[in-house]
């Protein structure tokens, strides 16, 4: 066996799609992709969200019609909530980024996305185009377009009904339909022509539904005369799945929203509203007047007389015997002189000729990550599985690559294997989300490199190319180098290669609250990235804070391996706010990162590298001693949050809950989301309205209002609207100034709600019994006052609090009056 060493930088990334496992088509499944790969036509759908796209329609145009079909998302997600884990913010964009990967590799769509940071709920498009940067979104809405050349737009949402939805939703069917004119114009955005052409659509269409018309009645009896018709519900008989089937899979995969779905069979129609471009007279063809064949591009007369003779001829028993005209098909798309059809059809007939010969190619490292600067082993594995022979030429890397490797034949089952071993150079790219690599603001994403702006996944850089002599004609196949184990439950788990920092420090607590002069303790955990990692680590802080030790010396002797670092930091004399930054040096190299890994079953894990931070705060937050029991919900960070304030805190499982395991206990703390997720709650709620009646304190902190597991969350009536403030900033009345939660151990006053984020709250009651107090009352710039931020009811001897207010995003941030705010909460009755 060969040893080749070299070293790799960028690979150019194309037309690739993200995955690690490799993909093991059947003949149906091939068949399928040469019957695409003879459709030259295009839809990009358009929308706000992940989760906002109509799957049914995108596999309908993918699978039954064989469009490329591609779904722009705006944002990732970031301002959702996470059903499923603490994450939030980007870390929640990440997972909901991943989501969308998986749904489209299901429903045969592509994923792309803008720079536009999901920054929370918003009322209205204004507000949304102001934060996000209209002019930068539109930017990447064009280079969308232009980059994907769809021959239609289709919109989710309606662009004429500002305020009657999401601000999101509104604007993004704005951008959509300003951009399809734009898109055209070389005046606009002229960056963009170096990399792309200007590009026109031939139409433009809304995808109502009986949404937008209020009811499923008003819309069955509105006039769809003028709407196009699209009858989805077809059945695929190859595949043995509906389309509403397939739909509802990838439907599935948005866990972090909750929104699982089950697949149905039968009729079913889309409706389409015409809104720009050239209208059809049959409303149920969207390339009416697009010749969607290969007659489309200069010299594709002849590719299409090839690969349809291939559709028409195919051997489901044998598909290889496709191979030798493939093979022409490709020699001849590599002369098309345009070349978006060429890149596009490039890549799916590499796809197609590998599946029909069985050529399995595959890229493993030894570990599943390494550190710049050093060298890791990789096993290349090469078979052909049919009888037409093939020549495994050259191993290529770019930009350069030495070895005296000599080609090998592939004959029909004969696995091939070779061995090389990649020295990771300084300049290339962690393998951390590449949107999150620069600083941006609220409302935006950072990207400076034009090419990258919509790309979904990671840029994972590290790639070998396998180049396959088939009939003669050399070509090159691209794969990711992926790590892979044996799982004893799973079986084979394949994962990506993650390209990593020497070392990385993350400091354990992520807010220090101070309300006296007294010092804490600060741990940092330091976790190698390669074997023998010696060095010093340091506390950065503000020179009125002292810490110490300066710096504390460590060595690690193996990768993976971690050591704990503890500091104590005393605080200012005066109140002040601060940011602790852990510092690492190692051979005059500072590595100032903490790698937060995400790992759930239904994604890849992710790894995400931010500066390694923390929040430290000297106020005056007076607490007194109650023990707290916290039933979680969805996740959520607030128990943490707690503990740094100095309360006991004991998470404690539905199915504990006892009047007798309560006992102890000062007050009882309910997740977010608590009785939308945890059904046991429906058979323990007797006992936590029995522990207020008692005297104890219960706080339940906020539900949707569908699908709550119990009608009586509360021991009076309450029912929870989709009343929220989104103004963090809004204004914020007391209307009970003389009860305890606004002046016991806390005097709460109108500056301890400056500085939230994202939101004030959300999921409000908007109707309760008189025996709730009304604490607080706020609302966004022209709506009624929102008065359920906070109720309060007496009950026997004990207190019951409701409230939606954000905490779980506020306390996790280090906002001091939700800090003082829940101690008051917590010692009502006191």
């Amino acid at each position: 066996m060969h040893r080749i060493i070299t070293s790799f930088l960028l690979l150019f990334i194309g037309l690739n799609v993200f995955s690690q496992r490799p993909a093991k088509p059947n003949s149906v499944e091939i068949y399928n992709q040469i019957q695409k790969l003879n459709f030259l036509g295009s839809v990009l759908y358009i929308a706000a969200h992940p989760d906002d796209e109509n799957t049914r329609l995108i596999s309908y145009l993918s699978n039954e019609k064989k469009a490329r079909t591609g779904y722009l998302s705006l944002t990732r997600g970031d301002g959702g909530q996470n059903l499923i884990g603490p994450e939030l913010r980007e870390l929640l964009g990440v997972i909901r980024t991943q989501e969308l990967i998986e749904a489209r590799k299901i429903d045969g769509g592509e994923q792309f996305f803008s720079r536009a940071n999901d920054f929370g709920f918003s009322k209205n498009p204004d507000e949304t185009l102001q934060i996000w940067d209209k002019e930068q979104v539109m930017s990447d809405v064009i280079w969308a377009i232009r980059k994907f050349q769809p021959d239609v737009i289709i919109n989710r949402f309606d662009h004429r009904s500002p305020g009657t939805t999401h601000g999101h939703h509104t604007a993004s069917a704005m951008l959509s339909f300003d951009a399809f004119d734009r898109a055209n114009d070389k005046t606009v955005f002229p960056n963009q022509l170096s990399l792309v052409t200007t590009w026109q659509p031939k139409r433009l269409f809304f995808n109502t539904s009986w949404w937008f018309y209020g009811s499923k009645e008003k819309f069955e009896k509105a006039d769809k005369s003028n709407l196009s018709k699209l009858q989805t519900g077809v059945y695929y008989q190859s595949v043995g799945k509906s389309n509403q089937e397939i739909a509802a899979l990838s439907r599935s995969c948005h866990q972090s929203q909750g929104f699982g779905n089950t697949g149905t069979r039968g009729e079913e129609d889309e409706y389409l509203e015409f809104l720009k471009g050239e209208s059809t007279t049959d409303k149920t063809n969207l390339f009416e007047g697009i010749d969607t064949s290969w007659n489309r591009v200069n010299g594709g007369n002849a590719i299409g007389a090839i690969l349809n003779a291939v559709e028409k001829n195919f051997d489901f028993k044998n598909p290889s015997a496709s191979i030798p005209e493939l093979v022409k098909a490709y020699e001849l798309i590599q002369k098309l002189d345009n070349q978006h059809w060429k890149a596009v059809k490039t890549e799916e007939i590499k796809k197609i000729i590998a599946a029909c010969s069985g050529l399995y190619l595959e890229a493993v490292a030894e570990s599943q990550s390494v550190s710049t600067g050093n060298s890791i082993k990789v096993k290349l594995e090469a078979i052909n599985r049919s009888s037409v022979p093939l020549t495994w030429k050259s191993i290529q890397s770019i930009p350069t690559f030495s070895s005296d490797f000599s080609a090998i034949s592939l004959s029909n089952n004969s696995l091939k294997n070779q061995t090389i071993e990649l020295v990771v150079p300084s300049t290339l790219d962690y393998s951390s989300p590449y949107w999150l690599k620069e600083k941006g603001t609220v409302g935006m994403y950072r990207v400076d490199e034009q090419q990258n702006i919509g790309i979904p996944d990671v840029l994972r850089q590290a790639k070998v190319v396998f180049e396959i002599e088939i009939n003669g004609v050399t070509i090159p196949f691209e794969r990711n180098i992926v790590y892979k184990y044996n799982d004893d439950v799973k079986g084979e788990v394949y994962q990506p290669l993650d390209v990593i920092p020497t070392v990385t420090s993350a400091i354990t607590e992520k807010v220090f609250v101070y309300n006296s002069s007294k010092s804490q303790t600060v741990t940092v955990k330091i976790k190698a990235g390669k074997e023998n990692v010696n060095g010093k680590i340091e506390l950065e802080i503000p020179t009125n804070w002292s810490v110490s030790p300066k710096e504390i010396p460590f060595k690690l002797t193996k990768k993976d391996e971690e050591q704990l670092a503890v500091f104590s930091v005393s605080p200012s004399k005066e109140a002040s706010e601060i940011v602790i930054k852990s510092k690492i040096t190692v051979d005059n190299h500072v590595f100032d990162n903490e790698k937060i890994e995400i790992n759930y079953p239904h994604i890849y894990k992710q790894i995400v590298l931010k500066p390694s931070e923390a929040k430290a705060f000297k106020v005056d937050i007076k607490i007194k001693n109650e023990k707290i029991a916290y039933i979680m919900g969805a996740g959520d960070e607030v128990p943490k949050s707690l503990k740094q304030m100095g309360y006991e805190v004991e998470i404690i499982k539905p199915e504990e809950i006892s009047a007798t395991r309560l006992l102890n206990f000062d007050v009882v703390m309910t997740g977010i989301r608590a009785y939308n997720t945890v059904s046991e709650l429906a058979f323990k709620q007797s006992i936590l309205l029995d522990f207020v009646k008692n005297g104890k304190t219960m706080i339940v902190q906020y539900n949707t209002l569908d699908d709550l597991v119990t009608p009586t969350i509360a021991p009076y009536s309450l029912k929870i609207s989709r009343d929220r403030v989104t103004e963090e900033n809004a204004e914020v009345r007391f209307l009970a100034p003389e009860h305890s939660i606004l002046n016991y151990p806390n005097k709460i006053t109108a500056s301890d709600f400056n500085g939230w984020k994202q939101e004030q709250g959300l999921y409000y009651p908007n109707e309760w019994d008189k025996n709730f107090t009304v604490i607080l009352s706020a609302n966004d710039k022209g709506e009624k006052p929102k008065d359920g931020a906070i109720l309060v009811a007496k009950y026997g001897k004990g207190n019951y609090i409701y409230t939606g207010l954000s905490f779980f995003r506020e306390l996790p941030e280090g906002v001091i009056g939700a800090y003082r705010l829940m101690a008051n909460m917590i010692s009502i009755g006191k």
